[in-house]
């Protein structure tokens, strides 16, 4: 299925301030058509595929091309120099749906996570996230900071990677669930809600995750359910 997809060309972009030095870009009415790329998901549902190499509590569709070129392009114009990127080098993009209940999350999946593993010391790495959906209580994404010292927090994360759920759940004493809130160990210090056709662009390295206060309400249909187009960009960061 043929896909061309327009973005803004004259976007307002606002900046919320996350902590002293990060902030996270909103964007809304981000497409001209975002219904079209509603449609695209809806024709596409048997492709998707659940997340096994990643945390990713749900069903993910690589995106085409023209989906990708699009996003990147409009990175480029509007947003990239807001970080600390002075070339994008590469990125990725891909449709997606939160689709698993709180009783089906591993650990890694009730933490807040950054996309920063990996990256080299010279490169940087922005994310983006659009909504494209109608009801709001599917949630938008909320950003944190470890409440707990550097080598406390890699020990939960570690652990979270590794061990299995029971044990996880008794070691630090936590129900399986979506993080929605600041707990012991990490502190929520920004949230931007959920708004049909919102794109939000934030650095990779930024502890976040998707608000999902409602879970009663996620669907396997891209037609009814949390459906997403989230971006990655690695850029090589600005000169010293």
């Amino acid at each position: 299925m043929a896909l061309a997809l327009a973005f803004n060309p004259a976007p307002r972009v606002e900046r919320v301030a996350l902590t002293q030095d990060q902030f996270c870009y909103v964007v809304d009415d981000a497409l001209r058509e975002p219904d079209r790329l509603v449609e695209f998901a809806i024709a596409q549902r048997a492709a998707f595929r659940q997340a096994d190499d990643n945390a990713y509590p749900g069903l993910l569709l690589p995106a085409i091309e023209a989906i990708s070129a699009a996003l990147g392009e409009f990175f480029n114009a509007h947003v990239r120099r807001l970080f600390d990127a002075r070339r994008l080098l590469n990125m990725h993009a891909r449709l997606a749906l939160v689709t698993l209940q709180p009783a089906e999350l591993g650990p890694r999946q009730q933490l807040c996570h950054s996309d920063s593993v990996g990256i080299e010391a010279g490169h940087s790495i922005q994310a983006s996230v659009l909504y494209l959906f109608r009801d709001p209580a599917f949630g938008g994404t909320s950003f944190y900071v470890p409440n707990q010292s550097q080598a406390q927090t890699a020990r939960i994360f570690h652990d979270a990677g590794s061990l299995p759920r029971d044990e996880f759940a008794r070691r630090y004493d936590m129900a399986p669930g979506y993080m929605c809130d600041s707990n012991r160990f990490f502190r929520r210090v920004g949230h931007v809600p959920a708004k049909w056709n919102r794109l939000i662009f934030y650095d990779g390295a930024m502890l976040h995750s998707g608000d999902i206060g409602t879970p009663e309400k996620l669907e396997t249909d891209p037609a009814r359910g949390r459906l997403t187009l989230n971006g990655f960009f690695r850029c090589r960061r600005n000169a010293a």
